[in-house]
């Protein structure tokens, strides 16, 4: 571990899984969408490394954080276990796809649809006029399909990004389930962690991860996730999702400017 840290591009490396992390923690997300780009803008790493290597380290920040989560009560355990399981099977047709679908096209497609969302979010979040304090909700009565389709749809774009999904997941928790945030970036978050199993291990035994990065972004990642998700559980619900989805809107231009610059 010593070794990898005298070399500056794992320094880099580690200042990136601090700052990925805490944002996961944050926002319910495994951070993939985010380190990616920056492993390979900021530390040199090679593509197909920089694509999967962030995929252990999801596991850890979303386990992490899901530690504070769930003192609050804010799981909801049928949205999860019927997320997981619709979202896993197509998590590991998606990783099987993604060696023979050119990714360029799917990446900017996500990233405009990511931030399409975010401007919908902001944009219906400014309009309330008054807050009340949101509880927890049972999601599931009525929407039990809706949550299947949309949790074999993200798992497969999950496979295919090497993606943990977590944006992708509590956006639509908030947007067609009507999940009060932090309810929303729990769930998300914990099925993230969940989804990043069989990523990981599809993408390890296509070759592309690198142990060495994933180490460094997982330690990291462990500590600056938990602080993350205690800052998002103490913040006001309002503040929370407008930096919610002004966060969607940044990361997808982000991921469009990338993969277009690129």
């Amino acid at each position: 571990m010593i070794t990898l840290l005298q070399q500056t591009d794992y320094l880099v490396v580690l200042v990136i899984g601090v700052i990925v992390g805490y944002l996961s923690g944050l926002l319910g997300k495994g951070g993939s969408a985010v380190s990616t780009p920056a492993l390979q803008i900021f530390a040199g790493v090679n593509p197909f490394y920089a694509l999967a290597s962030p995929l252990p380290a999801a596991i850890t920040s979303t386990i992490s954080a899901t530690t504070v989560y769930s003192r609050q009560k804010l799981f909801n355990k049928r949205v999860i276990v019927t997320g997981a399981l619709f979202g896993i099977p197509a998590t590991l047709v998606g990783a099987w796809l993604s060696k023979f679908l050119p990714g360029k096209t799917l990446m900017v497609l996500t990233a405009l649809f990511i931030v399409s969302i975010g401007g919908s979010l902001l944009f219906s979040f400014l309009r309330k006029k008054s807050h009340v304090e949101e509880h927890p909700v049972d999601a599931v009565e009525g929407n039990h399909i809706l949550i299947v389709v949309a949790s074999l749809a993200i798992g497969l774009l999950s496979g295919l990004l090497a993606n943990a999904g977590g944006v992708l997941f509590s956006s639509f928790f908030i947007k067609k389930l009507h999940m009060p945030i932090k309810q929303a970036l729990a769930c998300s978050i914990l099925l993230s962690a969940l989804l990043s199993v069989p990523g990981a291990l599809a993408h390890w035994w296509l070759g592309h991860i690198d142990w060495n990065i994933a180490l460094v972004l997982s330690l990291t990642a462990i500590p600056s996730s938990y602080l993350g998700a205690k800052t998002a559980v103490k913040m006001k619900s309002p503040l929370l999702e407008k930096l919610f989805a002004c966060t969607l809107i940044i990361f997808g231009l982000y991921d469009i400017i990338y993969t277009l610059w690129k």
